[in-house]
């Protein structure tokens, strides 16, 4: 069994819908704790970087892709957090 963690806190309006967007993607269970939603599935081509695609996609979705990006984190932990945005 392989267990996913997103800390999906910076975007509070839509974890709910990132939530049924990586269900529906990976056939797997979701709980979700305080703006961290937990994947576990038996999915043999479900990984970290194929869920760090899906991300991505969820992002690009939503128009979040220019404030928000995807960054590693420990072991099993997946953090979505704000771009740093510098003006000249």
């Amino acid at each position: 069994m392989i267990e996913i963690k997103i800390d999906a806190s910076k975007i509070k309006d839509d974890s709910a819908q990132l939530a049924t967007f990586i269900k529906e993607k990976t056939s797997g269970d979701i709980t979700t704790e305080g703006g961290i939603l937990t994947l576990k599935t038996e999915g043999v081509g479900v990984n970290k970087k194929y869920v760090r695609v899906l991300l991505k996609k969820f992002l690009h979705q939503r128009d979040l892709k220019e404030t928000h990006r995807v960054i590693g984190g420990e072991e099993n932990l997946l953090i979505i957090s704000e771009r740093k945005v510098y003006e000249a």
